[in-house]
Protein backbone atom coordinates (compact mmCIF):
# COMPACT_ATOMS: atom_id res chain seq x y z
CA UNK A 1 0.00 0.00 0.00
CA UNK A 2 1.71 3.41 -0.67
CA UNK A 3 -1.73 5.48 -0.46
CA UNK A 4 -4.53 5.89 2.41
CA UNK A 5 -7.55 6.44 1.14
CA UNK A 6 -9.73 8.61 4.11
CA UNK A 7 -13.16 8.48 5.15
CA UNK A 8 -13.14 11.90 7.36
CA UNK A 9 -16.17 11.49 9.68
CA UNK A 10 -17.07 14.76 11.37
CA UNK A 11 -16.99 17.84 9.15
CA UNK A 12 -17.07 20.52 12.06
CA UNK A 13 -14.30 23.01 13.13
CA UNK A 14 -11.37 20.39 13.93
CA UNK A 15 -11.88 19.16 9.95
CA UNK A 16 -12.32 22.62 8.78
CA UNK A 17 -9.48 24.14 10.22
CA UNK A 18 -7.09 21.20 10.65
CA UNK A 19 -7.70 17.46 10.38
CA UNK A 20 -8.68 17.90 6.72
CA UNK A 21 -6.06 19.90 5.00
CA UNK A 22 -3.73 17.00 7.05
CA UNK A 23 -5.13 14.69 5.51
CA UNK A 24 -5.23 15.89 1.95
CA UNK A 25 -1.62 17.16 2.12
CA UNK A 26 0.32 14.62 3.71
CA UNK A 27 2.60 12.31 1.92
CA UNK A 28 0.65 9.07 0.78
CA UNK A 29 -2.82 10.45 1.89
CA UNK A 30 -5.89 11.52 0.02
CA UNK A 31 -9.26 11.93 1.62
CA UNK A 32 -12.24 9.99 -0.49
CA UNK A 33 -15.07 10.70 1.29
CA UNK A 34 -16.71 12.46 4.09
CA UNK A 35 -19.56 11.64 5.97
CA UNK A 36 -22.05 14.25 8.48
CA UNK A 37 -25.30 14.19 9.14
CA UNK A 38 -25.23 17.72 8.71
CA UNK A 39 -25.38 17.18 5.26
CA UNK A 40 -25.20 20.76 4.03
CA UNK A 41 -21.73 21.04 6.32
CA UNK A 42 -20.74 17.85 4.70
CA UNK A 43 -20.87 18.93 1.12
CA UNK A 44 -19.61 22.37 2.05
CA UNK A 45 -16.29 20.69 3.63
CA UNK A 46 -15.90 17.93 0.56
CA UNK A 47 -16.47 21.07 -2.05
CA UNK A 48 -13.25 22.66 -0.26
CA UNK A 49 -11.26 19.35 -0.51
CA UNK A 50 -12.12 18.43 -3.63
CA UNK A 51 -13.61 15.35 -2.76
CA UNK A 52 -16.66 14.04 -4.29
CA UNK A 53 -18.43 11.34 -1.92
CA UNK A 54 -20.47 12.88 0.94
CA UNK A 55 -22.42 10.53 3.08
CA UNK A 56 -25.21 11.50 6.08
CA UNK A 57 -25.29 8.05 7.41
CA UNK A 58 -21.62 6.55 8.75
CA UNK A 59 -22.95 2.79 7.99
CA UNK A 60 -23.10 3.12 4.39
CA UNK A 61 -19.76 5.24 4.34
CA UNK A 62 -17.99 2.50 5.46
CA UNK A 63 -19.87 0.20 3.33
CA UNK A 64 -19.42 2.43 0.17
CA UNK A 65 -16.32 4.60 0.39
CA UNK A 66 -13.77 2.52 -0.52
CA UNK A 67 -11.46 3.79 2.48
CA UNK A 68 -8.38 2.18 3.95
CA UNK A 69 -8.93 4.33 6.90
CA UNK A 70 -11.46 6.13 9.25
CA UNK A 71 -10.65 9.32 10.81
CA UNK A 72 -12.96 9.80 13.71
CA UNK A 73 -14.15 13.64 14.53
CA UNK A 74 -16.94 13.49 16.01
CA UNK A 75 -17.61 14.44 19.62
CA UNK A 76 -16.36 12.70 22.47
CA UNK A 77 -19.64 10.33 22.85
CA UNK A 78 -19.15 9.27 19.64
CA UNK A 79 -16.00 8.44 19.77
CA UNK A 80 -15.49 4.64 20.41
CA UNK A 81 -18.89 3.93 19.08
CA UNK A 82 -17.15 4.71 15.47
CA UNK A 83 -13.54 3.54 15.93
CA UNK A 84 -15.59 0.34 17.21
CA UNK A 85 -17.90 -0.30 13.83
CA UNK A 86 -14.30 1.56 12.16
CA UNK A 87 -12.20 -1.48 12.84
CA UNK A 88 -14.84 -3.68 12.46
CA UNK A 89 -15.50 -2.86 9.16
CA UNK A 90 -11.28 -3.68 8.71
CA UNK A 91 -10.36 -0.15 8.72
CA UNK A 92 -7.38 1.27 10.24
CA UNK A 93 -8.91 4.35 12.70
CA UNK A 94 -7.31 7.71 13.83
CA UNK A 95 -9.43 8.99 16.76
CA UNK A 96 -9.94 12.45 17.87
CA UNK A 97 -9.02 13.18 22.12
CA UNK A 98 -10.09 12.18 24.60
CA UNK A 99 -10.14 8.59 23.25
CA UNK A 100 -13.98 8.34 24.82
CA UNK A 101 -15.69 9.13 27.84
CA UNK A 102 -13.84 6.77 30.59
CA UNK A 103 -11.84 4.50 30.66
CA UNK A 104 -14.38 1.53 30.55
CA UNK A 105 -15.75 3.05 27.04
CA UNK A 106 -11.92 3.57 25.97
CA UNK A 107 -10.87 0.08 26.52
CA UNK A 108 -14.10 -1.06 24.11
CA UNK A 109 -11.76 0.69 21.03
CA UNK A 110 -8.47 -1.15 22.50
CA UNK A 111 -10.17 -4.30 22.70
CA UNK A 112 -11.70 -3.66 19.00
CA UNK A 113 -8.24 -2.42 17.55
CA UNK A 114 -6.53 -5.68 19.17
CA UNK A 115 -9.19 -7.63 17.50
CA UNK A 116 -9.34 -6.24 14.17
CA UNK A 117 -4.95 -6.20 13.39
CA UNK A 118 -5.55 -2.99 12.06
CA UNK A 119 -3.72 0.40 12.91
CA UNK A 120 -5.55 2.91 15.73
CA UNK A 121 -3.97 5.92 16.95
CA UNK A 122 -5.26 8.94 19.30
CA UNK A 123 -4.59 12.13 18.01
CA UNK A 124 -2.73 13.53 20.71
CA UNK A 125 -0.70 15.67 18.40
CA UNK A 126 1.12 17.52 21.58
CA UNK A 127 2.96 14.22 21.58
CA UNK A 128 4.94 15.53 17.84
CA UNK A 129 5.43 18.71 19.50
CA UNK A 130 9.03 19.87 19.57
CA UNK A 131 9.30 21.15 23.06
CA UNK A 132 8.27 17.93 24.28
CA UNK A 133 10.84 16.02 22.41
CA UNK A 134 13.28 18.33 23.39
CA UNK A 135 12.04 17.70 27.76
CA UNK A 136 11.97 14.31 27.07
CA UNK A 137 15.31 14.38 26.08
CA UNK A 138 16.18 16.63 28.96
CA UNK A 139 14.86 13.75 30.94
CA UNK A 140 16.78 11.00 29.21
CA UNK A 141 20.12 12.29 29.59
CA UNK A 142 19.49 13.36 33.28
CA UNK A 143 19.73 17.30 33.13
CA UNK A 144 17.07 17.83 35.40
CA UNK A 145 18.79 15.46 38.23
CA UNK A 146 16.23 14.73 40.36
CA UNK A 147 12.19 15.80 39.30
CA UNK A 148 11.01 17.17 42.12
CA UNK A 149 8.17 19.16 41.08
CA UNK A 150 5.69 19.65 37.74
CA UNK A 151 3.19 22.45 37.22
CA UNK A 152 0.01 22.81 34.65
CA UNK A 153 -2.34 25.41 34.85
CA UNK A 154 -5.11 26.38 31.88
CA UNK A 155 -7.21 28.73 32.56
CA UNK A 156 -10.12 30.60 29.55
CA UNK A 157 -14.07 31.37 29.46
CA UNK A 158 -16.25 28.88 28.57
CA UNK A 159 -20.30 29.60 28.57
CA UNK A 160 -21.94 28.12 25.88
CA UNK A 161 -25.71 28.91 25.05
CA UNK A 162 -28.25 25.59 25.17
CA UNK A 163 -28.52 26.29 21.49
CA UNK A 164 -25.07 26.57 20.81
CA UNK A 165 -23.92 23.69 18.96
CA UNK A 166 -20.87 23.45 21.27
CA UNK A 167 -22.86 23.12 24.20
CA UNK A 168 -22.33 19.19 24.22
CA UNK A 169 -19.43 19.98 25.76
CA UNK A 170 -20.67 20.75 29.31
CA UNK A 171 -22.78 17.87 29.20
CA UNK A 172 -21.26 15.23 30.85
CA UNK A 173 -23.07 12.35 29.21
CA UNK A 174 -21.47 13.76 25.97
CA UNK A 175 -18.09 15.37 27.28
CA UNK A 176 -17.03 12.97 29.85
CA UNK A 177 -16.66 16.40 31.64
CA UNK A 178 -15.64 19.45 32.00
CA UNK A 179 -12.01 21.45 31.35
CA UNK A 180 -9.99 18.47 32.66
CA UNK A 181 -11.77 16.17 29.91
CA UNK A 182 -11.42 18.99 27.45
CA UNK A 183 -7.81 21.08 27.54
CA UNK A 184 -7.06 17.74 30.94
CA UNK A 185 -6.59 15.29 28.60
CA UNK A 186 -4.12 16.82 26.32
CA UNK A 187 -1.84 17.61 29.14
CA UNK A 188 -2.29 14.91 30.73
CA UNK A 189 -1.27 12.84 28.08
CA UNK A 190 1.59 14.41 28.13
CA UNK A 191 2.42 13.77 31.70
CA UNK A 192 1.39 10.24 31.19
CA UNK A 193 4.34 10.19 28.20
CA UNK A 194 7.00 12.00 30.08
CA UNK A 195 6.78 10.16 33.84
CA UNK A 196 4.38 7.40 33.55
CA UNK A 197 1.04 7.01 35.03
CA UNK A 198 1.25 8.67 38.91
CA UNK A 199 1.03 6.95 41.48
CA UNK A 200 -1.96 8.85 42.84
CA UNK A 201 -4.16 11.77 42.49
CA UNK A 202 -6.17 13.90 45.12
CA UNK A 203 -8.77 16.10 43.46
CA UNK A 204 -11.51 18.61 43.75
CA UNK A 205 -14.39 19.76 41.40
CA UNK A 206 -16.38 22.95 41.99
CA UNK A 207 -19.18 24.98 40.20
CA UNK A 208 -17.94 28.30 40.94
CA UNK A 209 -19.76 30.52 38.49
CA UNK A 210 -21.58 27.98 36.18
CA UNK A 211 -24.52 25.45 36.46
CA UNK A 212 -23.09 22.99 34.28
CA UNK A 213 -23.22 19.01 35.24
CA UNK A 214 -19.60 18.96 34.40
CA UNK A 215 -16.85 21.25 36.51
CA UNK A 216 -16.12 24.37 35.63
CA UNK A 217 -12.98 24.27 38.05
CA UNK A 218 -10.98 21.98 39.24
CA UNK A 219 -7.49 21.11 41.36
CA UNK A 220 -5.45 18.28 41.41
CA UNK A 221 -2.48 16.91 42.90
CA UNK A 222 -0.40 13.73 41.90
CA UNK A 223 2.10 11.73 43.34
CA UNK A 224 4.78 10.78 40.86
CA UNK A 225 6.38 6.81 40.56
CA UNK A 226 9.55 9.11 42.64
CA UNK A 227 7.10 10.73 44.84
CA UNK A 228 7.65 14.22 43.26
CA UNK A 229 4.07 15.99 43.32
CA UNK A 230 2.23 17.36 40.27
CA UNK A 231 -0.19 20.63 40.89
CA UNK A 232 -2.30 20.74 38.37
CA UNK A 233 -5.41 23.78 37.82
CA UNK A 234 -8.15 24.15 35.74
CA UNK A 235 -10.98 26.71 34.93
CA UNK A 236 -13.24 27.76 32.39
CA UNK A 237 -14.71 30.83 34.64
CA UNK A 238 -12.28 33.83 33.72
CA UNK A 239 -11.95 35.79 30.63
CA UNK A 240 -8.55 36.08 31.52
CA UNK A 241 -6.01 33.06 29.75
CA UNK A 242 -3.08 30.98 30.80
CA UNK A 243 -2.00 28.07 29.48
CA UNK A 244 1.15 26.82 30.90
CA UNK A 245 3.74 23.86 32.12
CA UNK A 246 6.77 23.28 33.88
CA UNK A 247 8.99 20.65 35.64
CA UNK A 248 11.57 21.39 38.29
CA UNK A 249 14.31 19.59 39.06
CA UNK A 250 17.27 19.96 41.82
CA UNK A 251 19.71 20.81 38.70
CA UNK A 252 17.16 22.40 36.21
CA UNK A 253 13.81 23.45 35.59
CA UNK A 254 11.74 24.23 31.72
CA UNK A 255 9.07 26.23 31.58
CA UNK A 256 6.65 26.50 28.44
CA UNK A 257 5.13 29.60 28.26
CA UNK A 258 2.47 29.85 27.32
CA UNK A 259 2.05 25.57 26.47
CA UNK A 260 1.59 25.52 23.04
CA UNK A 261 3.50 28.12 21.70
CA UNK A 262 6.70 30.59 21.49
CA UNK A 263 10.42 30.24 23.01
CA UNK A 264 10.53 27.29 25.99
CA UNK A 265 12.58 28.52 29.00
CA UNK A 266 15.21 26.02 30.08
CA UNK A 267 17.27 26.86 33.52
CA UNK A 268 20.24 25.23 34.55
CA UNK A 269 21.19 26.56 38.24
CA UNK A 270 20.98 30.26 37.86
CA UNK A 271 21.48 30.09 33.90
CA UNK A 272 18.22 30.93 31.64
CA UNK A 273 17.90 30.18 28.02
CA UNK A 274 15.06 30.82 25.70
CA UNK A 275 15.39 28.02 23.31
CA UNK A 276 12.39 28.41 20.02
CA UNK A 277 11.18 25.30 19.39
CA UNK A 278 8.31 26.18 16.57
CA UNK A 279 5.20 23.51 16.08
CA UNK A 280 3.87 22.22 12.60
CA UNK A 281 1.68 25.15 11.09
CA UNK A 282 -0.73 22.65 10.84
CA UNK A 283 -0.52 20.50 14.51
CA UNK A 284 -2.64 17.61 13.02
CA UNK A 285 -0.60 16.95 10.14
CA UNK A 286 2.75 15.42 12.22
CA UNK A 287 -0.38 12.90 13.78
CA UNK A 288 -1.34 11.80 9.83
CA UNK A 289 1.88 11.57 8.52
CA UNK A 290 3.04 9.35 11.68
CA UNK A 291 -0.12 7.21 11.51
CA UNK A 292 0.43 6.71 7.38
CA UNK A 293 3.55 5.74 7.74
CA UNK A 294 2.98 3.17 10.31
CA UNK A 295 0.59 1.88 8.16
CA UNK A 296 2.96 1.33 5.32
CA UNK A 297 5.85 -0.08 7.79
CA UNK A 298 3.65 -1.98 9.79
CA UNK A 299 4.47 -0.38 13.13
CA UNK A 300 2.99 1.26 15.39
CA UNK A 301 1.78 4.61 15.38
CA UNK A 302 3.51 6.97 18.27
CA UNK A 303 0.15 7.07 20.46
CA UNK A 304 -1.99 4.02 20.19
CA UNK A 305 -5.21 3.60 21.61
CA UNK A 306 -3.86 1.04 24.43
CA UNK A 307 -1.75 4.20 25.65
CA UNK A 308 -4.27 6.95 25.02
CA UNK A 309 -6.84 4.77 26.80
CA UNK A 310 -3.95 5.60 30.13
CA UNK A 311 -5.50 9.34 29.98
CA UNK A 312 -9.24 8.10 30.38
CA UNK A 313 -8.22 5.49 33.49
CA UNK A 314 -6.15 8.69 35.02
CA UNK A 315 -9.20 10.95 34.56
CA UNK A 316 -11.49 8.95 35.56
CA UNK A 317 -9.49 8.49 38.89
CA UNK A 318 -9.65 12.22 39.43
CA UNK A 319 -13.38 12.38 39.49
CA UNK A 320 -13.46 9.41 41.44
CA UNK A 321 -11.33 11.52 44.24
CA UNK A 322 -13.36 14.59 44.03
CA UNK A 323 -16.60 12.78 44.12
CA UNK A 324 -15.03 11.01 47.58
CA UNK A 325 -12.97 13.85 48.77
CA UNK A 326 -9.93 11.71 49.47
CA UNK A 327 -6.62 10.25 47.10
CA UNK A 328 -7.27 7.54 44.96
CA UNK A 329 -4.43 4.84 44.04
CA UNK A 330 -3.84 4.41 40.66
CA UNK A 331 -1.91 1.20 41.37
CA UNK A 332 -4.16 -0.92 41.50
CA UNK A 333 -4.63 -3.65 38.32
CA UNK A 334 -8.44 -2.41 38.20
CA UNK A 335 -8.26 1.23 37.32
CA UNK A 336 -12.14 2.25 36.12
CA UNK A 337 -13.35 4.25 38.44
CA UNK A 338 -15.70 5.50 36.30
CA UNK A 339 -18.56 3.13 37.87
CA UNK A 340 -16.86 2.50 41.20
Amino acid sequence: MDKIRWLLVGAGDISQKRVAPALASASGSEITAICDPRTEQAKALAADCGVQQCYADFDQALEASGADAVYVATPVWLHTEHAVKALGAGKHVIVEKPLGLSEADSLRAVDAAQRSGKKAACAYYRRFYPRYHYTKEMLTNGEFGQVVSVRMTYSSWMNPAPVDPKHWRVVRAKSGGGPLSDMGTHMFDLLIALFGMPRSVYARCENITSDWDVEDSAAVVMRLSNNALVTASFNWNSKTWRHEFEIIGTEAKIDWLPYDSGPVVKTMGRTTESVDLPNADNVHLPVVEDFVQAVIADRQPVCPLSEAAKTNALLDAIYWSANENREISLTSQKRSFANA
